[in-house]
């Protein structure tokens, strides 16, 4: 807290005034932060009963979507890097669920495709989104529009141009 001329004048209205606060309880990123923290947590318990981290899951999603996928291609669709990604997918194979090959007309290229005990699990995976859905406690009006403007912060600050000011 800081005096003027008498007057006590708190860091929260002096940085009102010029339009910023550094109050944590004001931090849109730690707001998301904490949200994908406690998201991240209520997945945990669930994710165990499959044997699985909640980064293996992401790469099975993928996967149960799309079919035999390039590496690449999923690193793309979750905004990971080959480096981070190619341990989770061997953990994945360790395990049975998925399986490597490279492509043969191009062996550069490495294809992905869940196996016959990684469909199984998606069926039992099937309960999962209801669960976190159920814990979120949105309707679904709310649930769209919080997945639009997380979609939408997503792609303004991943814009070219973005890495400071």
């Amino acid at each position: 807290m800081r005096h003027e001329e008498g007057t006590a004048v708190t860091s929260t209205e002096t940085d009102a005034e010029q339009g910023f606060s550094l109050l944590l309880d004001d931090q849109l990123c730690f707001a998301l932060y904490a949200a994908s923290r406690a998201v991240t947590n209520r997945y945990r318990p669930l994710l165990e009963g499959l044997g699985l981290t909640y980064p293996q899951y992401l790469v099975l999603l993928v996967l149960w979507e799309h079919g035999t996928v390039p590496i690449k291609d999923i690193g793309a669709a979750l905004q990971l890097d080959y480096g981070t990604l190619t341990p989770l997918i061997k953990r994945l194979e360790s395990a049975g669920l998925v399986r490597r090959e490279r492509r043969p007309d191009d062996e550069r290229t490495v294809l992905v495709t869940v196996t016959e005990q990684g469909q199984e699990l998606r069926e039992r995976a099937r309960t999962v989104p209801t669960a976190i859905g159920d814990a979120m406690g949105l309707t679904p009006a709310q649930f769209d529009e919080v997945r639009r403007l997380l979609r939408l912060v997503t792609a303004n600050v991943s814009r070219p141009g973005q890495d400071g000011p």
